[in-house]
Order: C-alpha cells, then structure tokens, then sequence
C-alpha cells in the first residue's frame, strides 16, 4: 500500500467513525450522553478509533494540514485507552458535538482536492 493510499483509507476511516458518533452518540443529545452509560461506551470506542486512525497518518501530511484537531484526537485516544476512569465527559461531549464536526468538513476539503 503506497503513502497515499495508506493516507486516503485513514481519512475515510475517520470520517467513518465520525458518521457513526452522528447516528449513534450525538442525536441522542448531551443529557442523555451524560446519564446514560452505553452511549458514552460507544463514544468512547469510536473516539479510541479515530485516534488509531490519525496515528496512521504520516507527520508530514498532519502538518500540511493544520485545520484539523489531529493531536487532540490522538489525545482522546490516550485518555480512553489509558486514562478511562479520569474522563471528563464534558469535555468528551464538546468534542463530538462541536469540534468533531469541523474536523469532518476540513478532512472531507482534504479529500475533495485530492
């Protein structure tokens, strides 16, 4: 598998998992995320996902490419992974409600220009 493919199948898998936290985490709402176990397992698991994804991406292309949260995504992964009785739910929440989908938009203009 060359770079860009590598690259190219990262992006699709992050923009994947971020579909799936707009089906299955964010329209059930923030209150509901708070208080209801099982969806913030699923959160958990695909922000672990989208984590693994960005660290397939070369560092190269993660600079060229600034709009994007990459290290903050990374870091959710650590947190979830290593870190899983520490976690702020709040910030978890304003991550896939708010940023997350910034990151969608940029990662899908990458992908466009391609």
């Amino acid at each position: 598998m060359t770079l860009e493919e590598r690259t190219r199948r990262a992006l699709t898998d992050i923009l994947g998992f971020a579909d799936e936290i707009s089906q299955y985490v964010t329209p059930l709402g923030e209150q509901n995320f708070y208080s209801h176990r099982p969806t913030q397992l699923i959160a958990e698991a695909l922000l672990y996902r989208v984590g693994e994804a960005v660290s397939r991406l070369e560092d190269g292309f993660v600079a060229e490419h600034p709009a994007v949260e990459w290290q903050k995504m990374k870091g959710m992964r650590k947190v979830v992974a290593h870190e899983y009785g520490f976690i702020d739910y709040r910030i978890v929440w304003r991550a896939l409600s708010d940023v997350l989908p910034n990151d969608v938009a940029a990662i899908e203009l990458i992908l466009e220009q391609d």
